[in-house]
């Protein structure tokens, strides 16, 4: 594997930061997940756009443009011969010192591409479905850590994830102060009742989902009515069916939850047209590399 740096490809024993990089020290920085498919870099715009914007919240200037960023993450692919890849693209504030003032980080942010294969669920799950639970801690308040921005700082979402795990589940339903559902772990979360689409709206603790935008598209072209406001777990419980979305997950099918079961027990009829749909796309839309 050959690591993308600051403009230069390293050997992945040989790739490294600076312990002093502020990415490294405190979580400063923003980063994006992006999948390719048979050589087609999938919303690979839409990615470098949320990318910019979750940078330009935190102020944190980017020295490179889109076109070259976007350049630089096809040579990645290109450079590891990879067909069908998971990249993780990450930017940090930099190397600074000890203390928290990014201005004493004076060079350039830190840029790296790194791709390989992922797999975040087994095969097996996509196929049965997902049991899922609720987890105490709640997702960040958008006043203090505005959803939006897809930072480094992933620690609301590692605890999540670790009463999950500790709870025998691959992932967790992380609620709002408020106490409705906002998104899991990883992923965004969709409801189906009586054939039509629920999903929590993007104000509400929610990531604004580069997969849970194209499945709301594909709902849009197929005349399937979509609702984006509050749910409840009660509304969850009694769903038709359910299912998660995110780059590493694509679109997977969830049969229980918090040990009540979501409508028949298996992946509904929806959710399996809505993943079909999916995957067709992936097959025919992105960047050539």
């Amino acid at each position: 594997m050959k690591v993308y740096i600051n403009g230069r490809f390293y050997e992945k024993k040989d790739a490294k930061v600076s312990v002093f990089d502020h990415g490294f020290l405190y979580g400063d920085g923003v980063f994006e997940g992006i999948r390719s498919y048979s050589r087609l870099v999938f919303k690979l715009k839409e990615h470098i756009d949320r990318l910019y914007e979750s940078a330009k919240t935190i102020c944190l200037d980017i020295p490179l443009t889109k076109e070259q960023l976007i350049k630089a993450a096809c040579e990645t692919l290109r450079i590891n011969k990879l067909e069908n890849a998971y990249i993780r693209l990450v930017v940090s504030r930099g190397e600074g010192d000890l203390g928290l003032d990014p201005r004493k980080c004076r060079g350039n942010a830190t840029v790296v591409i790194i791709a390989d294969k992922i797999a975040l669920y087994p095969e097996e799950l996509y196929k049965k479905g997902l049991e899922i639970i609720t987890v105490p801690t709640i997702r960040n308040l958008p006043e203090a850590l505005n959803p939006q921005i897809k930072s480094l700082n992933y620690l609301n979402n590692i605890l999540a994830k670790i009463e999950a795990i500790n709870c025998g589940y691959e992932e967790a339903i992380m609620l709002d102060s408020l106490g409705y559902v906002a998104e899991c772990t990883g992923d965004n979360i969709f409801i189906v009742k009586h054939n039509e689409l629920y999903t929590p709206p993007q104000c509400m603790g929610t990531l604004r989902g580069i997969t849970r935008d194209t499945i709301l598209e594909i709902a849009s072209k197929k005349d399937i009515p979509v609702h984006e406001h509050v749910i409840t777990r009660h509304e969850v419980y009694i769903a038709d069916e359910c299912f998660l979305t995110g780059t590493a997950a694509e679109v997977i099918p969830v049969v229980k939850v918090d040990g009540r079961t979501i409508g028949s027990g298996k992946p509904g009829a929806l959710t399996l047209r809505l993943i079909e749909e999916f995957h067709k796309l992936t097959k025919r839309e992105g960047m050539k590399y």
